[in-house]
């Protein structure tokens, strides 16, 4: 979260942390600014340690619980409703990210249930996500 300033939480200076943060902490594009940044932070910056994080009451995770829900809800009555701007995009993005939220709970679970079960999903989901789109982030894993 925006409003958590990472060199506080982590007892660090400015400047000893390369921080990266989005909406939602989306990875939905290989080509992504994210990967790229992060496959510069592990070469010519040498960083030994990548965190993929989330936090509680995130607004992205909320937003994108209740877009599905909408969309499952406009589903049983006929047509999804229109993408109509990039939030809405990035949103529907993280439909996969939701929908194993739900999954994972009990029927008929809220939007908040969803969307703060959702923030600990996305993590495990940004971590794959990386794995599978960066060969150089594959080879450190790999290598230790």
């Amino acid at each position: 979260d925006s409003r958590a300033p990472i060199e506080i939480v982590f007892d660090a200076q400015p400047g000893d942390c390369f921080v990266l943060r989005n909406a939602g902490n989306t990875l939905t594009h290989a080509e992504g600014s994210v990967v790229g940044s992060l496959e510069y932070c592990i070469g010519p910056l040498g960083a030994k340690l990548i965190l993929v994080l989330g936090h509680t009451k995130c607004g992205a995770m909320m937003g994108a619980a209740q877009t599905m829900l909408n969309a499952q809800k406009a589903a049983g009555g006929g047509a999804a409703p229109a993408k109509k701007t990039t939030l809405d995009t990035l949103l529907h993005g993280l439909a996969p990210v939701t929908q194993k939220a739900q999954g994972q709970l009990a029927h008929g679970a809220s939007a908040e249930e969803i969307g703060a079960h959702a923030v600990k999903v996305n993590v495990f989901a940004g971590m794959e996500k990386l794995l599978n789109y960066s060969a150089p982030i594959r080879e450190k894993v790999k290598s230790g």
